[in-house]
């Protein structure tokens, strides 16, 4: 199964020019703990990841030592650089990236490295949950047709 089967499209995205506390309100609205951070690519009009923040950098980085959120864009706390697997990769890929540099979700990109979802940890468990229903359904239906074939 490749990531775009599992990746979500609707993509919450800052600029890393944005004010630290806006990106943390939108945070808010939208129910989500991660922005990817773009910059658009000029020659071909598309986003490109350029970085990631979460509530827990804006914590970590901010909140715990005392630092004026007021006071910092989301350049100043993010993590540059993010990275990337392509959408037509298998997710095994997306995992393995994602356990080699220990994060819940990842940034997925197109042929031309164009920002295309984000792939995280609760999508793949999403998956193989239903994976697991399946194969327990289908043992109970086998249990329910063998009883009525041979009662």
């Amino acid at each position: 199964m490749n990531i775009s089967t599992l990746m979500q499209r609707d993509v919450v995205t800052v600029r890393a020019f944005d004010e630290l506390v806006a990106a943390a309100k939108v945070m808010r609205q939208r129910h989500v703990g991660y922005l990817i951070v773009t910059e658009p690519d000029l020659a071909s009009g598309d986003e490109k990841p350029v970085g990631v923040i979460t509530d827990r950098d804006i914590v970590v980085t901010v909140v715990a030592p005392g630092e004026n959120p007021q006071a910092l864009r989301v350049g100043d706390v993010m993590t540059r650089q993010p990275v990337t697997v392509q959408e037509t990769e298998p997710v095994g890929t997306a995992l393995r990236e994602m356990r080699r540099i220990g994060v819940r979700r990842l940034p997925i990109v197109g042929t031309r490295g164009e920002l295309r979802g984000v792939l995280s940890l609760d999508d793949v468990l999403d998956s193989l949950a239903g994976v697991f229903d399946d194969v327990k359904g289908t043992m109970r239906a086998g249990r329910r047709t063998e009883a009525a074939l041979r009662p």
